[in-house]
């Protein structure tokens, strides 16, 4: 039996192009598991519930507001990406990879791990530390695959801003949670069925 030799392991950046979708679907979910266990943990030793954290509102307030913001969201990338060169909002194909080929409710169920996961860590965690400006400009650096261009990153911190403004507003972190699940289920549906038309 050979003896592992942890210096064997070898790292290397490997681009979107090089996985192919299994692999970037285990990336996109294992990452997503981390978040939510850092978000989790982060929230538990605040000494806070997440129980509380995620009980549900008594009004519909935050239904509203969240549907409202993520109108507001799809209307301004909608427009910014008309006028702005395609290349000023690359994010290195990683939306087109995961989204282009995806069945509707697969795309429901990314939309939906994503935005429970990151707005636990980042609304329910980091912004009770930090506050609003601080998350957001964590968030935008965690959105990695944005930082060469300043449109995407500037838009994914203003984002993140009115998220975590949407959830001191409501006062509970489904409003940014539904915002975000919205935002994503749309872009996502809009790359997959122009994929379509384009074909």
């Amino acid at each position: 039996m050979r003896k592992f030799d942890i210096r064997n392991i070898k790292i290397r950046q490997v681009s979107v192009d090089q996985m192919n979708d299994r692999m970037l679907l285990m990336n996109l979910y294992a990452t997503q598991a981390i978040t939510f266990i850092i978000g989790l943990l982060w929230v538990i030793f605040q000494g806070r519930s997440a129980i509380n954290l995620f009980a549900l509102p008594s009004g519909w307030t935050f239904l509203y507001a969240g549907i409202g913001m993520a109108v507001a969201v799809l209307i301004v990338d909608l427009s910014v990406s008309r006028w702005i060169p395609e290349e000023a909002m690359e994010d290195g194909g990683v939306n087109e990879r995961i989204f282009r080929t995806r069945p509707v409710w697969h795309i429901a169920v990314i939309a939906a791990v994503v935005s429970v996961c990151e707005e636990l860590l980042f609304r329910g965690a980091v912004q009770h530390a930090f506050g609003p400006y601080w998350t957001s400009i964590l968030f935008a650096a965690i959105h990695v695959r944005y930082l060469r261009h300043w449109v995407p990153t500037g838009m994914v911190f203003a984002i993140s801003y009115g998220l975590g403004w949407l959830m001191i507003w409501t006062g509970t972190i489904w409003a940014p949670i539904l915002a975000h699940f919205l935002v994503d289920l749309i872009m996502g549906l809009i790359i997959r069925f122009r994929r379509e038309e384009q074909s």
